[in-house]
């Protein structure tokens, strides 16, 4: 499902937090916003998942504006996957998966045998199968991120939201998820910190800096070694993964 921003702005009390913004995610792409802390990523996404609320502009998922689809209607399209989420709540893996259900069901409905199919299905395809019945809270990050990602893909989303989900795991599990993301199928629109894994896995890249877009297009367009000094404050050279041909920094100490 495509995704589009136009002249999207966010502005809380008096204060331009990001925008105007003017971007797409097509159907089917992994696209990533990247910027220092602060620039307004998360920001802008959090417009998507509706956790902050567009002051001009408009958002599009496919030809329907956001503002005019119904939560339940947003949510059977999009789902969302941070980097935080409550630890503290004593449900099994299976309860919190079956709540990515949610959006789907009648109140009150019961599952199926379709929807106990699905929710098994996807623990194993996130490696979490022989866990389902252990309390969330006992899992360690790196657990608790599979989990809620099993959570976001059971929704059968058409698009999928990542805010700065891997900053806190290890770098091994953070190309797990990735690798599991990329091969979905889906648009997805990522957050990240780390250049290279948007490099390495993103189609499309928007550079953010104070809230507006500076760069934006293939990893090799907008990973300019001067437009990522600018942006970042640090000097880099552009290179190239051998391992798979993809853009590869490589940073050194400040340019100034």
């Amino acid at each position: 499902m495509r995704v589009a921003f136009d002249a999207m702005g966010v502005r809380i009390a008096g204060r331009n937090l990001v925008g105007p913004v003017s971007f797409v995610a097509e159907a089917g792409e992994f696209v990533a916003l990247v910027g220092p802390n602060g620039s307004g990523k998360s920001t802008i996404l959090k417009t998507l998942y509706r956790a902050m609320q567009a002051t001009t502009g408009t958002v599009r998922l496919g030809s329907d504006l956001l503002a005019e689809l119904s939560p339940r209607a947003a949510a059977q399209r999009l789902a969302v996957l941070t980097q935080e989420h409550g630890s503290d709540f004593d449900f099994t893996v299976l309860d919190v998966v079956s709540a990515g259900l949610t959006p789907r069901k009648r109140m009150f409905q019961t599952d199926t045998r379709e929807d106990r199919d699905l929710i098994a299905g996807t623990l194993a395809r996130v490696g979490m199968a022989e866990h389902a019945q252990r309390s969330f809270c006992t899992l360690s990050g790196g657990e608790k991120q599979r989990v809620m990602l099993a959570a976001a893909l059971v929704q059968q989303p058409r698009v999928l939201i990542l805010d700065e989900p891997t900053n806190h795991l290890d770098i091994a599990t953070q190309l797990e998820v990735l690798d599991l993301v990329a091969s979905l199928g889906i648009t997805v629109l990522a957050a990240l910190h780390d250049l290279n894994l948007a490099a390495a896995y993103c189609d499309r890249v928007y550079m953010i800096k104070n809230g507006l877009l500076v760069g934006g297009g293939t990893p090799a367009e907008v990973f300019r070694s001067e437009l990522v000094a600018e942006v970042f404050g640090v000097a880099v050279r552009i290179g190239e993964n051998p391992a798979t041909g993809r853009t590869h920094l490589f940073f050194s100490s400040s340019p100034n």
